[in-house]
């Protein structure tokens, strides 16, 4: 009976997965929309940890999130109020949020705010920076980097804004659908879903800027130089997606996966929202030019969200484009897509791969699967560099402790064998 209430729950899951209906009703500061932001707050990739455990890239990039949002005027006044718990860090997955690399938010910072049409639930995400590689969420904060978040949130954020608000809302479950169908896998290639959106958005942006305004161009510029825009999309639409299966009594069914600077954890829609974790896991990259494996760190990261669904590395086959950006070979992409199929509840009813004869993508991570079979998930991912920066791209397996985890807490939840 108890492994029947599991399938029962698990195959739950999976239909509100492929239900979910994502949609783009508007783009705000966060401090307007997010539940539970408040003005002092710090949101961070990952599994949350006490401010002192933090380090490297993720420690710099909340540090220079405080002072981008004036609540330290020095370093050290940050660290300060940091440790004194006056500057409140909080884990984006816990108000609905999803974020890049180091994942930091401030209330000032513009999110696009996505809502799951089917189930009501609500996702956010924060914009991306830009198309240098010296970001804030790779751990990097200086006048460069202050002056194109002024830009994005005072030029950009302002112009999207008004332009969906026209539109009326954009469904992304069918642009992401086109996507892949183009060469797209929605985490680490988003060629096709960026200019798709584009095309969708051109028409309200023209209003917009009859309206009133500048910053059209400089919002075209950024929705198409280097086909990395929709990411923050596809990010916040899993987001609304994966957490629509949340909280399904008995569902062994992985709901959210992320990094922080330490460690990798998962949550399972069956069990409360505690992270299980383990240990960080190798990587795999393709590095760019003048960049070398000993510079390679970890600073947390949430763009996993889309493997969760059945998107990134589980469709890698859809986009074979990926070699030269992040390494590999076809052959090896079929062969870790096919493995992914070992470890779900079922196949995607929406999102599909035209070289698999258009075969769902695999979908609806089971904990007891992956640990009965040793396969764990493959993730596609960017790379951060010690000193802060991208320094290139290439995919990750999880490693198996954290669904060890998971698997015992399910069974003292449960008493499921």
């Amino acid at each position: 009976m108890k492994n029947k209430n599991r399938a029962e729950a698990n195959a739950a899951v999976l239909r509100r997965m492929c239900e979910a209906s994502p949609v783009l009703e508007d783009v705000r500061p966060a401090g307007e929309v997010v539940p539970g932001m408040t003005p002092t707050t710090v949101l961070t990739s990952g599994p949350l940890m006490p401010w002192s455990a933090y380090h490297g890239g993720q420690r710099d990039a909340i540090i220079g999130a405080a002072l981008y949002e004036k609540l330290a005027a020095t370093r050290e006044d940050a660290i300060a109020q940091l440790d004194a718990g006056k500057i409140r860090l909080q884990g984006c997955h816990d108000l609905a949020c999803v974020g890049s690399l180091a994942g930091v938010y401030t209330a000032s910072m513009p999110v696009f705010v996505v809502r799951n049409a089917t189930h009501g639930n609500f996702a956010y995400c924060n914009f991306y920076e830009g198309h240098n590689p010296r970001r804030l969420n790779y751990g990097v904060y200086d006048e460069g980097v202050r002056a194109q978040l002024d830009h994005v949130n005072n030029v950009i954020a302002p112009v999207l804004g008004r332009a969906v608000r026209l539109s009326g809302g954009i469904p992304l479950k069918p642009i992401m659908m086109r996507a892949l169908h183009m060469g797209d896998e929605l985490h680490s290639r988003n060629t096709a879903a960026s200019l798709i959106f584009a095309r969708e958005l051109f028409p309200s942006l023209m209003r917009a800027a009859q309206a009133g305004g500048d910053g059209l161009d400089d919002t075209l510029d950024l929705l198409t130089r280097d086909h990395y825009f929709f990411l923050r999309l596809s990010m916040a639409a899993a987001k609304a997606i994966a957490d629509a299966a949340y909280g399904v009594e008995w569902s062994s069914v992985v709901t959210a996966m992320a990094f922080n600077c330490r460690e990798f954890g998962v949550r399972v829609s069956g069990l409360d929202k505690t992270w299980h974790t383990g240990a960080l896991p190798d990587v795999h990259a393709k590095l760019f030019d003048g960049h070398t494996e000993d510079e390679i760190t970890w600073m947390g990261g949430e763009s996993t969200i889309t493997e969760t669904v059945g998107l990134g590395g589980f469709a890698q086959a859809a986009a074979f484009a990926l070699q030269a950006y992040q390494g590999g070979s076809p052959q090896a992409m079929i062969e870790q897509n096919m493995a992914m199929y070992e470890i779900v509840t079922g196949e995607n009813t929406d999102f599909k791969i035209p070289y698999l004869a258009y075969r769902g993508t695999p979908t609806g991570i089971d904990i007891f699967k992956v640990f009965a079979t040793g396969i764990t998930p493959v993730m596609d991912i960017g790379i951060a560099g010690r000193n802060g920066g991208q320094i290139g791209a290439g995919l990750v397996k999880a490693n198996i402790a954290c669904f060890a985890a998971a698997c015992e807490a399910y069974r003292k939840t449960y008493g499921a064998d």
